[in-house]
């Protein structure tokens, strides 16, 4: 018996002899005894196996870098919504009351900070006010006193990147003296009183540039001015609020009070998204304003102006 190929044993030529009669035709015979060699299986190599997980890595890497930018572009389609949304809730209060509230502070819980008062002639607390600076409270969307949701736990308003408290929307209201009113944005009947041709001609009311380069604490200055005579701002810090530090910052986003500072003037600076280490420095804030056009239309449409 042969026992070194096994593997063989079973189309080998002694066995398709059996049954073929003595004197066939040698074609016919060896037609019939062709040996079938079986093919022992082998697994792949290493070289094959490298290969194989390299093309995997190319095909995830291909799929996962565009579904995070999506899942980016869609955390920015969602922020502007809720800036919007909070932008047309503060125009509603303004239109019920006939002022705006006052920002939240960081333990007001999404009220309106604590000691307000839109009676007195300093409508706002410490809280929200910026030392050294006259012309503006700031602080967070009062969205617990708007009736604004979503909110987190604490009863603030949040981008869509949510990290709370980095991410808490951000409002800041004008409160500059216009015709003698002091605070007219935040004081009942203050806007009335100043005078819709006064608030409009008031070159010390908040500005919205294009970029930090080139402004000065007081007006877009060589910066293309979006908006002037803006009473009120509402923005995000975007995605990099968490990460932020007084020397990241680029001059744009450092013109936006944010959680490593900002800069304590009233000009803000709205401008397309740009990556860390692009020209002109990173930029991921997403900025809206109510103008003072707008502002009036809808207090007359509501007869808190004549």
């Amino acid at each position: 018996m042969n026992s070194t190929l096994p593997h063989l044993q079973r189309g080998s030529k002694s066995g398709c002899l059996a049954g073929i009669s003595p004197g066939s035709p040698k074609s016919l015979v060896s037609g019939i005894c062709r040996v079938k060699v079986r093919q022992i299986p082998r697994g792949f190599t290493l070289v094959e196996i490298a290969i194989a997980v390299f093309i995997v890595a190319l095909l995830l890497g291909s799929i996962l870098v565009p579904l995070t930018t999506q899942v980016e572009n869609r955390n920015y389609d969602t922020t502007q919504r809720i800036l919007d949304q909070a932008r047309e809730a503060l125009l509603g209060f303004a239109a019920a009351n006939g002022y705006f509230p006052c920002p939240a502070s960081a333990t007001s819980n999404g009220q309106e900070a604590v000691g307000f008062n839109h009676s007195a002639a300093t409508t706002c607390p410490a809280a929200v006010g910026i030392a050294g600076v006259n012309n503006m409270y700031y602080g967070f969307l009062p969205a617990a006193t708007l009736g604004f949701t979503p909110v987190d736990a604490n009863g603030f308003a949040v981008d869509a990147w949510g990290l709370s408290p980095y991410n808490r929307i951000r409002y800041a209201v004008s409160a500059v003296t216009i015709n003698a009113i002091a605070q007219p944005f935040t004081r009942v009947n203050g806007m009335r009183n100043a005078g819709m041709s006064n608030i409009s001609s008031a070159t010390t009311l908040l500005y919205v540039c294009n970029s930090g380069t080139g402004v000065s604490a007081t007006n877009c200055n060589t910066a293309v001015a979006l908006a002037s005579s803006v009473p009120i701002v509402i923005w995000s810090v975007g995605p990099n609020a968490a990460t932020v530090t007084a020397g990241t910052l680029s001059v744009h986003e450092a013109q936006n009070p944010n959680p490593a500072g900002g800069s304590a003037d009233r000009i803000f600076v709205s401008r397309t998204k740009a990556a860390a280490g692009a020209g002109g420095g990173e930029f991921d804030d997403i900025v809206t304003w109510v103008g003072s056009p707008t502002l009036f239309n809808r207090l007359i449409a509501t007869g808190q102006l004549p």
